[in-house]
C-alpha cells in the first residue's frame, strides 16, 4: 500500500508509506520514507526520512538526517545529528552530535556526545560532555578484546588435539 496523499494516519496496519510530510499514530509500518515524519505510538520496521520524531514507538531500523526518539525503542538508529530522551537503542551511530539524556544505549558512536544521566554499554567518540556511565572504555574494552582472543586460541589448541 503506498499513500502519498494521506498526511495524518491513525489507528491502521501499513505496509509502505511514502511522502514529504507524514504523521501517523496508533498504527503499525512496515515501512516508512519521507522528509519530515512524525510517529506517535508507533511499531515501524524500517523508518528513513530528513528529519523523524518517534514519540513512545519502537522501531528496526531508524535513518534520518536529524532523528529524535523521546520514550522510543530502536533497534539501530543512524543520522547525522540525533537527540534520544528516556529511550534505549541496542545501537546508535551518529555523524555529527548527539545528545542523549536519561537513556540506556548499548553501543554508541558519535563525534560529539553530551549526555545527561545515560547508560551505555560502550561508547566511541571524539568529545563526551556530561555524566555519562559506561560498561567498557577503550582501555577496558581493548583489555577485554585480548583476553577473549587468548582464550579462544587456547581452545583452539586443545580443540584440535
Amino acid at each position: 500500500m503506498m499513500d502519498r496523499d494521506e498526511k495524518e494516519i491513525e489507528e491502521r496496519d501499513l505496509e509502505f508509506i511514502e511522502g514529504e510530510f507524514i504523521n501517523i499514530k496508533q498504527s503499525t509500518v512496515r515501512a516508512v520514507e519521507g522528509g519530515h515524519i512524525e510517529l506517535q505510538q508507533v511499531g515501524a520496521m524500517s523508518i528513513d526520512g530528513e528529519r523523524v520524531e518517534v514519540t513512545q514507538g519502537a522501531s528496526v531500523l531508524l535513518r534520518g538526517n536529524n532523528v529524535t526518539l523521546n520514550q522510543s525503542i530502536s533497534g539501530v538508529t543512524v543520522a547525522n545529528e540525533t537527540s534520544v530522551n528516556f529511550s534505549f537503542s541496542p545501537i546508535l551511530m551518529s555523524r555529527k552530535q548527539t545528545n542523549v539524556s536519561r537513556s540506556a544505549i548499548g553501543i554508541m558512536a558519535a563525534g560529539k556526545v553530551n549526555s545527561e544521566n545515560n547508560t551505555a554499554l560502550l561508547v566511541v567518540a571524539n568529545k563526551v560532555e556530561g555524566n555519562m556511565t559506561t560498561l567498557f572504555d577503550w582501555q577496558s574494552a581493548l583489555a577485554l578484546g585480548a583476553v577473549l582472543g587468548g582464550v579462544l586460541g587456547l581452545l583452539s589448541l586443545f580443540r584440535k588435539r
